[in-house]
């Protein structure tokens, strides 16, 4: 029991839904249908996803976690070392047959798509390669493991990812996992260079990171406007983060742990976005538009 308990915890599962929506939401938009793979992909991407991506993290910033307050609770598991094994044991295991089936249904395209995403969870954090201490790339591979289940959703679904306005959308929600990235980068400032972590908040600091982070947002909701149609709707969403971000507009590097009130909100605010994108589904799923 102690565990599984410890393996719950590291999957983040406050985060469960954050990977597991993108994708259900991309394959039922684009298929109308609820079929096997639409139930297995979703369940692969709500918790073997989220053990993999979070169990490696958990395992591999051991030593820099023991120096961050934020860990060991919502915001982050304090996984010891005699879990540590298991924990990759069950992350790799939990996740091999769903791997495989969704590779053995899909197309040389989604495979392709879904090889390269579950690459980009293991190389965030697994040693020797170290994404998350890569400055600017660490923002882009975490924006990713967000993103990259919608766009393997829309990919297993037979959808073409260049057409205008499917990669908008792609290209707004990456932009705001970039920023999300970005922005909760910024309270780890002192706790990251204490352990000689590097990250896009550590090279060029809290101050301008903050500001990009509000300007990748600003973006985002912009990229949605141009859609048109429904998904317009869908970049108001992007207003209480602006806000957020905004009230931090002039932090600084001593004052970085500040930003982590603004990351809290996050947390809930990623559930008022998850119930605005909710609404686009339905709404246009009943054939409705505002064109």
């Amino acid at each position: 029991m102690e565990a599984l308990k410890q393996l719950f915890w590291s999957s983040r599962p406050i985060s469960w839904i954050n990977t597991a929506y993108p994708f259900a939401a991309a394959y039922l938009f684009i298929t109308r249908e609820i079929s096997i793979e639409l139930i297995l992909g979703t369940l692969f991407f709500l918790i073997p996803y989220n053990l993999l991506m979070y169990g490696i993290n958990d395992v591999f910033d051991y030593e820099s976690d023991l120096r961050n307050p934020r860990k060991g609770g919502v915001e982050g598991a304090l996984l010891a070392p005699k879990w540590h094994r298991l924990t990759i044991w069950s992350a790799v295991l939990s996740c091999l047959p769903f791997v495989i089936y969704l590779l053995a249904v899909g197309t040389l395209n989604s495979a392709a798509w879904l090889l390269l995403f579950v690459f980009t969870v293991v190389a965030y954090s697994a040693k020797g390669l170290r994404f998350k201490e890569k400055p600017f790339l660490d923002s882009l591979t975490s924006a990713s493991h967000f993103v990259g289940p919608m766009i393997f959703g829309a990919a297993l679904a037979g959808a073409d990812l260049g057409e205008p306005k499917l990669l908008a959308m792609i290209l707004s929600f990456t932009l705001w996992g970039v920023a999300s990235h970005a922005f909760g980068a910024v309270q780890d400032v002192k706790a990251d260079r204490e352990g000689s972590i590097s990250s896009i908040a550590t090279v060029i600091g809290a101050r301008a990171t903050t500001r990009f982070a509000f300007m990748a947002y600003l973006f985002a909701g912009v990229l949605l406007l141009t859609v048109g149609d429904l998904a317009s709707f869908v970049s108001v969403a992007a207003v209480p983060y602006l806000w957020v971000v905004g009230t931090h507009w002039n932090i600084t590097d001593e004052t970085c742990e500040q930003a982590n009130r603004g990351w809290k909100r996050f947390i809930w605010l990623n559930f008022f976005a998850g119930f605005v994108v909710t609404q686009f589904v339905i709404l246009a799923a009943i054939g409705l538009s505002f064109a």
